[in-house]
C-alpha cells in the first residue's frame, strides 16, 4: 500500500456529520451522512470534490490528498449505506450525496463543484446529477424526501475515474453464468463454467455469446422471483426479505486478456485468481428485495450508467486505468459515449483500479484530473 503520510501533514482534515430530510441521527449518536473534508492547510479552496460510493467508506478517499495537496478541497462522503449494501434504496442515496453538495456550496465556500465518479460511486454520482437535472424518483417520496429530491443542488464537472458502467450492469457482467440454482452455490451447469478448461480459456466467440446470454438470464430470472416475492410477503405483511447472491466473480474477461484487451494481468480479479475468488463472496452477496430491484436488476434499476449519462449537460472527463482487472477499456468507451454533453473526453492511462501499485501512476492520475479541471472551471 502506498504511504500518502506525508501529504496529510500538509493538509487540514474536517469530520462532517450531518441528518438527512430523511433520516435522523440515530439514537447510539450516529450520522446518516458523514465524510472527511481534506483541504490544504489554513485555506478554503473555491474549486472541490466529492465522491461517494453506494457501500464503501469513500471518507478517506485515496485521491484526497493528492487533489488536496494541489489547492483543491476533497469530500470523501458516505450516505446512510455505507457498510449497509444490501439495505440501499437509491432515491435516499441522492438526498444523502444532496446534503454534502449543500454543505460545499453553503458552508466551505466552494463555487465549482466537481463529482469524482470513482469505481462503483460512477453510476452513483451520476445518478445523482441526473436526477439534479431532471428528477425521476419522486413517486417514492413525499414531504421532506420529495422536496429534497427536486432540489438537489447540481455538480459544475463531472469525472468517471476508473468506474463501473452501472450497478446492475457490472454485477450482470461479473456473474458466473453457470449457476443454475441461486440458493445451491454448487449446483453447475458444466457446459456454462467459465472456469472448465473445456470452456476455455481462450473462449470461442461462440462461448462468450452464450456465455454473455446466460449472464443476463439470471439477472433476469431473479429479478422475476425478487419482485414475486416481495408481492407474495407484502400480501403477508411481511415488508422485505434478505436472500444471499452465489458466485459473482465470473466475468470472462478477467480470465481471458483477449477479450477486451488492456494491459491488465489474467487470470485476475480484485480478489485474486477468479477460480479462488469466485467461491468466495462479492458485490451483492446479500440483498434485501427492494434492494435487488433498486439497486442490481437490469431490468428495474435506475442505477445503471447509459441513462444518467446521457441527461448530462456539463464538462465530463473520463479516465481508466489500463491495468484495472475489474473495469475494462470498453466499459470506459462506453460511459464516454453514453454522456450527452459534446464537452467530454476520454483519457486510457498506466495504472491499476486504485492507482495501488504505484505512487508515481497515482501521482500521474491526479496530475491529469487537476489539469482538466483547471482549464474546466
Amino acid at each position: 500500500m502506498i504511504d500518502d503520510s506525508d501529504l496529510l501533514r500538509g493538509l487540514d482534515r474536517q469530520f462532517l456529520g450531518f441528518t438527512s430530510p430523511t433520516s435522523p441521527r440515530i439514537q447510539a449518536g450516529g450520522h446518516p451522512c458523514q465524510g472527511i473534508y481534506t483541504s490544504p492547510s489554513g485555506q478554503r479552496p473555491k474549486t472541490a470534490f466529492i465522491a461517494t460510493h453506494y457501500n464503501v467508506d469513500f471518507s478517506e478517499h485515496y485521491i484526497a490528498p493528492y487533489l488536496a495537496s494541489r489547492g483543491y478541497g476533497f469530500l470523501g462522503w458516505n450516505t446512510r449505506y455505507r457498510g449497509a449494501e444490501d439495505q440501499f434504496l437509491l432515491e435516499h442515496a441522492v438526498i444523502d450525496i444532496g446534503v454534502g453538495m449543500r454543505w460545499l456550496r453553503e458552508q466551505a465556500g466552494v463555487e465549482t463543484i466537481v463529482i469524482l465518479g470513482n469505481s462503483g460511486g460512477g453510476s452513483l454520482m451520476g445518478a445523482y446529477q441526473a436526477e439534479a437535472i431532471s428528477p425521476t424518483l419522486g413517486d417514492l417520496l413525499s414531504g421532506p424526501g420529495l422536496e429534497a429530491l427536486n432540489t438537489l443542488p447540481r455538480a459544475d464537472l463531472y469525472i468517471s475515474l476508473n468506474a463501473h458502467q452501472g450497478r446492475p450492469e457490472v454485477l450482470t457482467d461479473w456473474m458466473d453464468a453457470s449457476v443454475v440454482d441461486e440458493f445451491d452455490p454448487v449446483a453447475t451447469d458444466e457446459s456454462l463454467n467459465p472456469f472448465n478448461p473445456d470452456n476455455g480459456p481462450p473462449y470461442t466467440e461462440a462461448f462468450i455469446a452464450r456465455y454473455r446470454a446466460a449472464q443476463r438470464a439470471r439477472n433476469q430470472r431473479i429479478t422475476d422471483w425478487a419482485k414475486a416475492e416481495l408481492a407474495r410477503l407484502n400480501a403477508a405483511g411481511v415488508p422485505d426479505r434478505l436472500f444471499p447472491l452465489f458466485r459473482c466473480w465470473g466475468d470472462l474477461r478477467m480470465m481471458d486478456g483477449a477479450i477486451d484487451p488492456s494491459e491488465r494481468k489474467t487470470p485476475m480479479c480484485y480478489r485474486g485468481h477468479p477460480a479462488v475468488a469466485n467461491r468466495s463472496p462479492s458485490i451483492g452477496r446479500a440483498n434485501n428485495l427492494k434492494t435487488w430491484l433498486s439497486m442490481w436488476s437490469l431490468e428495474t434499476s435506475k442505477c445503471q450508467g447509459a441513462e444518467q449519462l446521457a441527461k448530462f449537460d456539463l464538462p465530463c472527463l473520463v479516465v481508466q486505468g489500463l491495468a484495472d482487472t475489474g473495469v475494462f477499456p470498453s466499459d470506459a468507451k462506453k460511459i464516454h459515449d453514453n454522456i450527452g454533453s459534446a464537452d467530454k473526453t476520454l483519457n486510457m492511462i498506466p495504472g491499476a483500479h486504485y492507482f495501488e501499485d504505484s505512487l508515481e501512476e497515482r501521482q500521474a492520475a491526479a496530475g491529469l484530473l487537476c489539469d482538466w479541471v483547471a482549464r474546466k472551471r
